[in-house]
């Protein structure tokens, strides 16, 4: 790649570094092409990308784009790195990750950013085990319901229970 082409990778790499919700860098050393091209199409069917750079020119694009130095370390930069950022929601590309890394044992996790916080190789395995948004959104809703339904069964009983006692009485009488 002449110097031309490694320029215009920058410029081009520096704006979607700048307008992600979340980048991760994984090591994606043992992945196959196939299963890499699976990887990338269920990350694209959530609105993410998966990018091949060389890691010198992820910490040129990195810096123009004003990412935090400890993510464009020599430690973070070494081996085979790939990009997966996101400009929707930011949780999702990791999940997606975590599960194909429990179904392939590859790529693993390096760090990464999110909502512009920095996130450490653990704290990206504990969030890729997440729930999604929506199994969240219901189970704090069914948390919200349960005691009306609790209320809701408490007054039908006592209105049945009445409704027992009225009918003995008047069968009696």
């Amino acid at each position: 790649m002449n110097k031309t082409n490694k320029t215009d990778l920058i410029t081009k790499l520096s704006p979607k570094l700048k307008s992600a919700t979340s980048i991760v860098f994984v090591n994606f050393a043992g992945l196959s092409v196939g299963l890499q091209q699976k990887l990338k199409l269920e990350l694209k069917a959530i609105g993410s990308d998966m990018t091949v750079v060389k890691n010198t020119l992820i910490k040129l694009a990195g810096k123009e784009a004003g990412l935090a130095d400890e993510v464009l370390t020599d430690e973070v930069l070494s081996g085979q790195t790939a990009l997966i950022m996101t400009e929707g929601d930011s949780v999702a590309p990791i999940q997606v990750l975590g599960k194909f890394v429990k179904e392939n044992q590859v790529p693993n996790f390096k760090v990464g950013i999110i909502d512009g916080k920095f996130q450490g190789k653990e704290a990206l395995l504990k969030i890729s085990t997440l729930p999604t948004k929506e199994v969240l959104y219901s189970q704090v809703v069914g948390s919200l319901m349960s005691p009306m339904y609790g209320l809701v069964g408490t007054l039908n009983g006592n209105m049945q229970k009445l409704l027992y006692i009225l009918k003995g009485v008047s069968t009696r009488g």
